[in-house]
C-alpha cells in the first residue's frame, strides 16, 4: 500500500504538527484522549486521519448506506476500536459524500478498510471479514507498529492496571492462539471444551460458532454459487453456496437462499438445512436486520 498512495505531502504537514504539539501532549501524559471512533471528511482528513496515525494506527474504513456488506463490518470494527482503548483509531468514510477520499485509494468496491501509519498506507483488505480475522489483523498491525508509533504503547500502558486485575482466562488463550496459528480443528476444541463445563458461556458459544464458519468458508469454491442456482434441489451445494455468499458479505443472499431450500424439501433434508441457517444466525447479533427478517422468513416457511 505504501507505494500504492502517496500521501506524502500530508505526512510533511503532520511532522510539523505533531513537533508544534509536542509539549502540549507531554503535559496531557502523552496518551491522547481522543475518542476511538470519528467521523472523516475530506476537510477533517487531515487532522483524523494523517495527523493522528503519527501516534497511533489510523484505520479507514470507506463504507455507504447502500452497502449490505458495510453494515455487517463496520460494527464489527466499532466493537474492536472501542476495545483497543485509544491504541488505534477507526476513521469512518461515507464514499458517496467524500469521493475524494476513495478516489485517493482507488477504491474500486466497499467496504475497504485501510490502516494509516505515520502518515502512509501500511495495509488493506477489501470486503467483510468474520470477528476472529479482524482481530488477528489489529493485533498484527499493532504488533508490527508498537516500536514506531508511541501512542500504542501509552495507551496499553493506560489500561494495563485494569488489564491486571482481570487475568486472561487461559482457557480462551488457548483457543486464541490455536486461532492465530491457522489450527482451527484445535480452537474448535478449546472452545467446545469450555462450553462442556459452561454450556451457557455465551463468548465461547459466539467464538465457536465464528471458528466453525472460518474454517467452511476458506474451503468454500467461489463458484459453488453457480453450481448451486443451476441446481436448486442439491441441498450440499446450497448450503456450500449460503456460505460462500455470507463469506463475501452478502448474508442477505445466503440466508435468502436457505430459506427458499426450506420451502423446497421436507424431513431429514428440511431439518438439515434448517439446523445450518441457523448455525449462519450465530454469527450475527441476534438484533441484526438481516437476522430478523430471516427468522420471520424461515418461521413462514416451515409454517
Amino acid at each position: 500500500m505504501a507505494g500504492a498512495v502517496d500521501l506524502s505531502a500530508l505526512k510533511n504537514r503532520a511532522e510539523a504538527a505533531a513537533r508544534a504539539n509536542q509539549q502540549a501532549k507531554a503535559n496531557d501524559g502523552g496518551a491522547s484522549a481522543a475518542a476511538p471512533i470519528v467521523d472523516v471528511t475530506e476537510a477533517t482528513f487531515q487532522a483524523e486521519v494523517i495527523d493522528r496515525s503519527m501516534r497511533v494506527p489510523v484505520v479507514l474504513d470507506l463504507w455507504a448506506e447502500w452497502c449490505g456488506p458495510c453494515k455487517q463490518l463496520s460494527p464489527v470494527l466499532e466493537k474492536l476500536a472501542r476495545e483497543g482503548n485509544g491504541a488505534w483509531v477507526l476513521a469512518k468514510v461515507d464514499v458517496d459524500a467524500n469521493p475524494r477520499i476513495a478516489q485517493l485509494f482507488q477504491a474500486q468496491s466497499i467496504p475497504m478498510v485501510i490502516a494509516i501509519a505515520g502518515g502512509q498506507p501500511v495495509d488493506a483488505f477489501a470486503g467483510a471479514q468474520p470477528e476472529p480475522q479482524l482481530r488477528q489483523w489489529i493485533d498484527a498491525l499493532l504488533n508490527a507498529l508498537r516500536d514506531r508509533l508511541p501512542g500504542i504503547r501509552e495507551a496499553e500502558q493506560a489500561s494495563g492496571a485494569a488489564a491486571e486485575e482481570e487475568p486472561e482466562d487461559p482457557r480462551f488463550t488457548e483457543a486464541e492462539d490455536a486461532l492465530q496459528r491457522g489450527d482451527y480443528a484445535a480452537a474448535e476444541a478449546a472452545y467446545q471444551k469450555i462450553l462442556d463445563s459452561e454450556p451457557d458461556n455465551e463468548q465461547a458459544k459466539a467464538a465457536l460458532a465464528q471458528v466453525r464458519f472460518t474454517a467452511r468458508a476458506e474451503q468454500v469454491d467461489p463458484a459453488v454459487v453457480e453450481r448451486a442456482d443451476a441446481a436448486p434441489d442439491d441441498v450440499d451445494a446450497q448450503i456450500a453456496a449460503a456460505d460462500a455468499e455470507v463469506a463475501r458479505g452478502d448474508a442477505e443472499a445466503g440466508f435468502d437462499r436457505l430459506v427458499r431450500t426450506v420451502k423446497r424439501t421436507s424431513g431429514d433434508e428440511r431439518n438439515k438445512v434448517r439446523v445450518h441457517l441457523l448455525e449462519l444466525f450465530e454469527l450475527f447479533p441476534a438484533s441484526d436486520e438481516r437476522v430478523v427478517k430471516a427468522r420471520r422468513a424461515l418461521a413462514s416457511a416451515l409454517f
